[in-house]
């Protein structure tokens, strides 16, 4: 076996598996998840039809490139999204379908990396555990940003010394943050490209979570953003991930894309080719139905924003806890600073699960940046996030 996958810390779920595993919790509440980020509303209709409308393609190999319309479906999205101007996105040299971000974010690592160097994964910590797990089974090593409530939850860009920089093979953001839920502001994005031209690394923009926001007026920028008003229009060293799943609540549809340097997607595309990570024909036509429609993404929207006001009308006078900017998790400060007790308690007393914030970081220098907070992902219907959320109030309460 490879002996780098001793290297592999276990999943957070495991963990929690293991905090809980000798609990018994109150009998008389029905069980409440807001551990897994899984979205639960329910899937667009029209999406499931296309589908279903294509299932005759299942009798086609699909190429790893993916369907034209596809790529110039995503290129068009990315266009309106992030205010690329209209022929910089090549469909066919800038654009690749995946099957999900965290497929694509695994083996892009695995293409990118120069086993031979002394390389480094910068990743913010806490963070998405496949960036270290990529970086592990790549042969490259971990470098860890805290993420902490003094640089609002964003790593401290301008602290990394010169000869970290100059091993970076690649940067991951995660924009809004998981769990953090913070937004890379668009300067910083900016700083970070000229850094990325400066010590010749590859800037890996994990932006799933970047369609759930709460100002419809003022959409979330991304790395593609950055790239057009500075006139990249080559998006050298720029890589975007996003995908279907969180956007449209298609978790169990797999379908994703990458988009940006072409020089880099070409090597991926050639990876790609041998992983053998093509998606289905009938998903593609499903996914194409998806990027080109607004509509059922804007009320999606319209459901987090009423779970976030209402949880946090609850929490907020008992909890340090505050609306995040994008995504559906809340970054709580547990009283007492002890993360896995109050999970523990939590689950044992209420019937809730939520993720210790330690679980989902790194120790670096003795210092656990995720220690003392909880991830809550409101995932669940109104009724049982209001539920959730009224319970964790009674608890902290006593």
């Amino acid at each position: 076996m490879n002996n780098a996958l001793n290297q592999l810390q276990p999943y957070p779920f495991e963990k929690l598996r293991a905090l809980l595993g000798g609990v018994t919790p109150a009998a008389d509440k029905r069980a409440i998840a807001l551990s897994i980020g899984e979205p639960k509303h329910t899937s667009p209709a029209f999406v499931a039809k296309a589908l279903a409308d294509n299932l005759d393609q299942m009798a086609v190999y699909p190429t790893t490139l993916g369907l034209p319309a596809l790529r110039e479906s995503i290129a068009g999205w990315c266009e309106r999204r992030f205010g690329v101007p209209a022929g910089w996105l090549d469909a066919a040299r800038h654009v690749l379908p995946v099957n999900g971000t965290r497929e694509a974010l695994f083996s892009f690592t695995q293409a990118v990396v120069q086993r031979s160097d002394d390389g480094l994964i910068i990743s913010p910590n806490p963070f998405y555990q496949i960036y270290e797990g990529a970086a592990l089974l790549a042969g490259a090593k971990p470098h860890y940003l805290a993420c902490l409530d003094s640089n609002g939850f964003n790593p401290d860009f301008d602290a990394v010394p010169a000869d970290v920089w100059q091993r970076c093979q690649i940067l991951f953001l995660c924009s809004p943050g998981n769990p953090t839920g913070a937004l890379v502001p668009l300067e910083t994005l900016k700083k970070l490209i000229g850094l990325a031209d400066q010590y010749d690394f590859v800037i890996a923009a994990d932006e799933c979570y970047s369609e759930l926001y709460f100002d419809e007026q003022s959409p979330p920028p991304g790395l593609l953003s950055a790239c057009a008003e500075l006139g990249r229009s080559d998006f050298k060293r720029c890589v975007v991930f996003h995908s279907l799943s969180k956007r449209s609540n298609l978790p169990g549809l797999r379908s994703g894309f990458v988009a940006g340097d072409a020089e880099i997607l070409k090597g991926f595309l050639l990876y790609r080719t041998y992983h053998g990570c093509a998606m289905p024909v009938q998903t593609q036509l499903a996914s194409i139905a998806a990027w080109n429609d607004e509509a059922h993404v804007r009320d999606n929207r319209d459901l987090y924003r009423e779970k976030f006001d209402a949880v946090l009308e609850i929490l907020a006078p008992v909890l340090d806890v505050q609306k995040p900017d994008g995504g559906f998790y809340l970054w709580a400060k547990v009283p007492g600073n002890d993360d896995a007790a109050f999970c523990r308690g939590l689950f044992e007393q209420q019937h809730v699960t939520v993720v210790p914030g330690s679980y989902l970081s790194r120790d670096v220098d003795g210092v656990n940046p995720g220690a003392g907070r909880v991830r809550m992902a409101l995932v669940a219907p109104l009724a049982e996030c209001v539920e959730a959320a009224k319970r964790i109030r009674a608890f902290i309460e006593g």
